[in-house]
């Protein structure tokens, strides 16, 4: 859930919870204590009494030790035997008695465990890292914004960079250059989308996921559609966008 979202509740008086699991370990895996609940703001929490969770390094996938970075990784007998009657779909997710989650998470000093986001959905820039649910976090916290999927989209010069669907509060009023300046002054730089579209409302599935293929896809057959959005170094301008 957006950190904005989770603060306005808090602010309410009504402390969420948080908690992490996946359909292939049954499926609870962590959570964060309700004495923790606003300390621990956006994090998953720690794992269940006999779940044990990890972290590998992305690339060489030994196991990391202490504060650390990397892909999730779960073992229990919460854990499912395998995908029924797929022996290479259930190889290539077992690593051992580990089940490798495709979630890229950090584990800070105490053991708490954030969700980063899913491995497939992070790009490279320029050689860096980019998740873009780091991304979407500071793009929810434009008071405009009421939806947004951030894309890693093909660069001749960085490889990948990012594009961003945003889908405007009604009677908000914001342009692409607009939400661009937001994020300068919350990411680093290579995490700054290049370019924004905007959308009357985010392609979802039947179990309401956003489908960020699809916007691939879109981004591929519209690559400049007319005043969807700017390239942060586009010199043409553009006027603020309006819905509602």
């Amino acid at each position: 859930m957006p950190e904005t979202l989770l603060n306005t509740w808090i602010q309410r008086g009504v402390a969420l919870v948080q908690g992490y699991g996946l359909t292939e370990a049954a499926p609870n895996v962590a959570c964060v204590p309700a004495a923790d609940a606003a300390r621990k703001l956006g994090y998953a929490g720690k794992p269940y009494p006999h779940v044990e969770v990890a972290l590998a390094d992305l690339e060489t996938r030994e196991i990391l030790e202490g504060a650390a970075r990397g892909e999730l990784l779960v073992r229990g007998p919460n854990v499912f035997a395998g995908y029924w009657r797929n022996e290479a779909a259930t190889a290539e997710v077992f690593a051992g008695e580990w089940l490798h989650t495709g979630d890229v998470a950090e584990r800070d000093e105490e053991g708490f465990f954030r969700i980063l986001d899913r491995l497939k959905d992070m790009f490279v820039s320029g050689g860096e890292n980019v998740y873009p649910a780091e991304v979407e976090s500071a793009l929810y916290e434009h008071a405009g914004v009421a939806e947004v999927a951030v894309v890693g989209v093909p660069d001749e010069r960085w490889g990948e960079v990012g594009c961003a669907w945003v889908v405007l509060r009604p009677g908000a009023i914001a342009g692409a250059e607009d939400l661009l300046a937001h994020c300068r002054t919350r990411l680093a730089r290579y995490k700054v989308p290049r370019e924004v579209r905007f959308l009357d409302r985010l392609p979802r599935s039947a179990v309401n996921k956003v489908l960020k293929t699809e916007l691939l896809t879109r981004w591929v057959d519209e690559p400049e559609p007319a005043g969807a959005g700017a390239n942060s170094g586009d010199p043409r301008g553009l006027a603020p966008r309006r819905r509602g």
